[in-house]
C-alpha cells in the first residue's frame, strides 16, 4: 500500500475507492479507528467462520468495540473490548465460548496486537 500526503492527512486508492486518513476526523479516518475497525472485523469474520465450521446457524453477527486510550502515553490504544451480538434460535452458550477461543487464536490482528493492547470480548445471543 502506498500513502500520499494531502492538506489535511493522507490518503490510498484500493481497487474498491480511495481511502482518506488524517488526525481530524472532519477529514478521514482516524488511525485509531483504523486499528479498532481491524481488530474488530478481522475477529467478526473469522467468528463467521467459526461458525459456519462448526455448523451453528446464525442469521447475523455485530460487534461493538470499546476502545480504552491512555493519554499520558500519546493516546495510545491500551485496550479493546469487543462485544459480539450473535442472532439465531438454536446457538448454544458453550459452543459459542468454544467458537469465541478459536476466533482469537485465527485473527491476524489479534496476534498482530496481543503484546501491546489487551483485546477482550464478550457475546450475547438473541433470537
Amino acid at each position: 500500500m502506498e500513502f500520499k500526503m494531502t492538506e489535511k492527512g493522507f490518503e490510498t486508492s484500493v481497487d474498491y475507492g480511495t481511502l482518506q486518513i488524517s488526525g481530524d476526523a472532519e477529514y478521514g479516518y482516524r488511525p485509531f479507528q483504523l486499528l479498532v475497525s481491524s481488530v474488530a472485523v478481522c475477529s467478526g469474520g473469522v467468528l463467521r467462520k467459526v461458525l459456519e465450521r462448526m455448523r451453528m446457524t446464525y442469521e447475523d453477527i455485530s460487534v461493538q468495540a470499546k476502545v480504552t486510550r491512555v493519554e499520558d502515553e500519546a493516546n495510545r490504544v491500551s485496550d479493546i473490548h469487543l462485544h459480539f451480538v450473535i442472532k439465531g434460535s438454536e446457538l448454544s452458550q458453550e459452543k459459542v465460548e468454544k467458537a469465541l477461543i478459536v476466533t482469537r487464536k485465527n485473527c491476524s490482528m489479534v496476534q498482530s496486537v496481543k503484546d501491546s493492547i489487551n483485546v477482550t470480548e464478550s457475546f450475547e445471543i438473541v433470537a
